[in-house]
């Protein structure tokens, strides 16, 4: 069959959606943030493994037309179509599915995403689509949607559909594969991977997956996936956490080291494979005896509370260059109401062991939290800017956003039961980070913009250039700065929504 994996180009006052493998989607500014959709990249490649002709056609990131974008498509003609959606787009996508059905109406449309996981049957009565697949592992279940329409295998489990009487079906809830080394390495060249990269990576950079899920340390084994904000633990993982093996993860990237020159991987699972600690010696044996270390630089998700200093010391020994890191607040308060299952003392002592040990860290954090009072968001500035400043190195960076509680997630259940929407449950186009959802007695808009003006800090600056070592790093700080740019307008004009108020016992913080 011939199946189209498509990310339209839908713009927002000239804006480009942050949609691909994104956990929070807004339209940005910046144009350096670049990610490469991992799970729907394994799902072409899987497609194409079993003979079927895959077009990868990415309008967001290649930043086409739309002319262009449907040139491609209408050439290839599809008899599948996958659509990654999200809830600030799939209204969108409703309406461009009715477009698709009136140019291609042989086709079969596929929703996938975290957005649908929650809410599969909805797209079936608001849209044209023809099948909505459920859960994380969508390259398995879409592979099994095109495979049944070959009449190869029956439909499997995750699947909503229409029945033959043109009622609203389904096969049941999804299934996650434990196989996770059974699945071929992602087709670099059909998914076009030098098309991706984020302004924090080094080029030429290669997205990976060394597993699918948040796992936690043996110290705190019940809090995996359980923070209240994550909508893909909740909505695609189910909060479990997987890992490949060792051996996989080298074997795929010796390939992209030997055949394409990548120097930088980012593993994009969670909490990556950190928390693990006999994987990490594992992995380094494996580095070692093929002599690939020097050769790549690796970085990744993580968890603050897994990190301790034989951590650290296997992280570098592996090639760890970059940590990403969440704080999210700088309150306790706060943290344990989001379930993070961590402290701010926790966190600042695992970054700062990070910087102590060469690494360097992206920190995440958010603003405009219902509860939080202005004291609230100052600590978290201030936490913010003392990990930040702590022992700068070229690569340091932060990230802060307005905070965004996805339908279905738990922190939008809670800010439903409590009244803290300033949206309609259903109004999505207005979760993409435009402008605050959520009552608070803070002006997110304008604590957002501040904390992203740390890294024009002349401290953080200095660093930055004094310990510069390669042309690779000149590059990254140049489009880190670009970056920067784009996202300090992303928030330079707060709305007044974000200081509507809401009754709250400043005390208890």
């Amino acid at each position: 069959m011939k199946a189209a994996i498509l990310y339209p180009p839908f713009r927002k006052d000239g804006e480009l959606p942050l949609l691909t493998q994104n956990r929070h989607l807004k339209f940005s500014k910046t144009l350096e943030v670049r990610i490469f959709p991992l799970v729907p990249g394994h799902l072409a490649t899987n497609l194409k493994h079993l003979g079927h002709e895959v077009l990868w056609l990415d309008g967001i990131n290649r930043r086409m037309s739309d002319e262009e974008f449907d040139g491609y498509l209408n050439a290839f003609d599809p008899e599948i179509i996958f659509l990654e959606t999200k809830a600030p787009v799939v209204n969108r996508h409703w309406r461009y599915i009715a477009e698709l059905k009136n140019r291609f109406p042989k086709a079969k449309i596929a929703l996938m995403g975290d957005h649908v996981s929650f809410f599969p049957e909805e797209s079936l009565i608001n849209s044209r689509v023809d099948y909505v697949m459920t859960g994380g592992d969508y390259d398995i279940v879409g592979r099994n949607i095109v495979q049944s329409l070959a009449g190869k295998e029956p439909l499997g489990p995750g699947v909503w559909y229409r029945d033959e009487n043109g009622k609203n079906a389904t096969t049941g809830p999804h299934k996650l594969t434990e196989a996770l080394d059974d699945l071929p390495f992602i087709d670099r060249e059909l998914t076009r991977f030098r098309d991706y990269g984020e302004a924090y990576l080094l080029r030429p950079t290669a997205y990976i997956l060394t597993g699918r899920g948040c796992g936690a340390s043996e110290a705190s084994p019940n809090s995996v996936g359980v923070c209240t904000f994550c909508i893909w633990q909740h909505a695609l993982w189910g909060r479990t956490a997987r890992l490949r093996s060792p051996k996989s993860v080298v074997d795929e990237m010796e390939i992209c080291i030997n055949k394409y020159g990548v120097w930088e991987f980012f593993d994009d699972n969670e909490s990556g494979p950190i928390y693990n600690v006999e994987w990490l010696k594992e992995f380094k044996k494996l580095l070692t005896e093929r002599k690939l270390l020097g050769r790549f630089q690796f970085s990744s998700n993580c968890r603050a509370d897994i990190i301790t200093e034989e951590v650290v010391d296997l992280l570098v020994a592996c090639g760890w260059r970059l940590l990403k890191i969440g704080l999210e607040s700088g309150s306790d308060y706060s943290i344990k109401h989001l379930a993070k299952c961590e402290t701010v003392d926790l966190i600042s002592k695992g970054v700062k062991l990070a910087k102590d040990k060469g690494l360097v860290v992206l920190l995440t954090t958010m603003m405009g939290y219902p509860w939080e009072t202005e004291e609230d968001v100052k600590k978290t500035y201030e936490v913010t800017k003392e990990l930040l400043l702590y022992k700068v190195r070229a690569g340091d960076c932060m990230q802060a956003s307005v905070v965004i509680a996805y339908p279905g997630a738990p922190l939008w259940k809670e800010a439903v039961n409590k009244d803290w929407l300033l949206v309609g449950k259903t109004d999505y186009e207005k979760y993409d980070m435009s402008h605050p959802i959520l009552k608070t007695q803070i002006n997110a808009s304008e604590w957002a913009t501040k904390t992203w003006n740390l890294m024009k800090h002349p401290k953080f600056v200095l660093g930055q250039i004094l310990t510069v070592r390669s042309f690779r790093q000149v590059d990254l700080l140049w489009r880190g700065l670009k970056s920067l740019l784009g996202h300090v307008q992303d928030y330079g004009e707060p709305l007044p929504e974000s200081k509507t108020h809401v009754p709250v016992q400043a005390t208890s913080h």
